[in-house]
């Protein structure tokens, strides 16, 4: 029997329920903590009311219960430094430290290594003064795509097709400061043609090592239509990430920026997630993140057949290049369902029922995202994105059907969701390989 390790999961989404319902499965794993947790993820974890943006809380959660291996799933705790402050007590945590962080922290950050390492990206300006933004918005035009520079809980992107939207872009993110200091800088740049995907690599401050492929659908309406949201779906593979554009990624990308990084004194250690547009089948980068995406997280995780407790240990180690990870050949979707209103103001404590009977089919799994227990014990909305219906499919569209099956058996008062997740994979295409 191998050691057993205690395990804190920080976090309270989703992607925190899809790490925690992985990590269960590992006979290294002990006890199984998550702050603060979810109504589904208490199912699998015993849930501490410490908020994941409080990392004085959540290092005295770790002293006090002697975990064993941290594992950080959203990006505000990283950005706050909860690894440096970890890892100088001596405790093993998995995610960046604070300087690593900043690739996904500030954009402008992300956009000059790149810049340095030669990766390629749309041509850019970063400006400071609001004047300037509108300056640089006259002097280009549109189509244009407007960023906040900070973290905006994946709202400070503005893909705007006219000089008027962009300016508009600009007054919210720089005048209104909407996102707070967040929007103290904003980057400017061209739009790009192609269809997005999502690479998900693993990074242990030398070697990469690229996770299945993903696709996320950000829109909130069929045929990606409507504002951006945290994501509405997603699956695995993705037919657009050819075995070759993924050793073009890896080559071109991915180990530049670990290099680039290494160069300026920073062990990146954790997850690279590059947000790609491919065109004619060449990569440029949109953006980076530093954690598993959500819900990309969702389907990866109902693929990964390696150990997750042993995955994460290699990174953290060093140990990446002699630690193959294993794939369910078959595919995986997830199909978000959300409350009404959102991506824009939402009311929560809505009663949801259904849930035992969507749990029934063996080769899905309820993943929550939004959600709470009131004070009889119900489970209710407590967030924009409720639920992510992930399932196994021998294709694409067969786990897309089934997902959408198990989400048929779940209701509350205006839920919505996309009918449409998985139909850039083509029909047919996507077999699982």
């Amino acid at each position: 029997m191998p050691d057993r390790t205690d395990i804190l999961v920080v976090g309270s989404g989703g992607r925190e329920h899809a790490l925690a319902w992985k990590l269960r499965q590992s006979p290294r794993c002990g006890r199984l903590l998550c702050a603060p947790g979810n109504a589904g993820i208490e199912g699998v974890a015993d849930c501490v009311p410490v908020d994941a943006g409080d990392v004085a809380g959540l290092v005295a959660l770790v002293e006090r219960e002697n975990v064993g291996l941290v594992v950080v799933g959203p990006e505000v705790p990283l950005a706050a430094g909860l690894v440096d402050e970890l890892e100088s007590r001596g405790r093993r945590a998995f995610g960046p430290r604070r300087d690593g962080a900043l690739l996904e922290g500030s954009k402008a950050f992300a956009k000059e290594l790149m810049r340095e390492a030669g990766v390629p990206t749309a041509d850019f300006a970063i400006v400071s003064r609001a004047d300037e933004a509108h300056a640089r918005i006259d002097a280009v035009g549109a189509p244009i795509v407007v960023k906040a520079d900070g973290l905006a809980a994946g709202k400070g992107v503005y893909v705007c097709a006219t000089a008027e939207e962009a300016h508009a872009a600009v007054d919210e993110i720089m005048g209104r400061r909407i996102f707070g200091e967040a929007g103290g800088r904003v980057v400017l740049e061209a739009l790009l043609p192609g269809e997005e995907a999502s690479f998900l690599a693993l990074a242990d401050g030398e070697t990469v090592v690229p996770l299945a492929s993903s696709q996320d659908h950000k829109r909130i309406g069929d045929g990606d239509t409507g504002p951006n949201t945290g994501g509405m779906g997603a699956y695995s593979p993705a037919p657009v990430v050819t075995p070759e554009l993924e050793r073009e990624v890896v080559e071109t990308v991915l180990r530049p920026v670990v290099r680039t990084l290494r160069a300026r004194g920073i062990d990146f250690r954790g997850v690279l997630y590059a947000g790609l547009m491919i065109d004619r089948g060449r990569p440029s980068v949109l953006e980076f993140n530093v954690r598993f995406g959500d819900p990309e997280c969702q389907p990866l995780m109902m693929r990964m057949k390696s150990d997750l407790v042993d995955v994460l240990d290699a990174v953290i180690d060093g140990r990446l290049a002699t630690t193959p990870i294993e794939w369910d050949p078959r595919a995986a979707a997830c199909v978000v369902v959300a409350a009404p209103g959102y991506p824009g103001p939402i009311e929560k404590g809505a009663p949801i029922e259904g849930l035992d009977e969507a749990a029934r089919d063996a080769d899905a799994v309820v993943f929550h995202a939004g959600t709470a227990r009131d004070a009889s014990g119900r489970v209710v909305t407590a967030g924009g994105r409720v639920l992510g219906v992930t399932a196994l499919g021998e294709t694409i569209p067969g786990a897309v059907a089934r997902a959408y099956a198990t989400a048929s058996r779940i209701r509350f008062p205006g839920m919505q969701m996309r009918r449409d997740i998985g139909h850039r994979a083509g029909a047919g295409r996507g077999s699982g390989a």
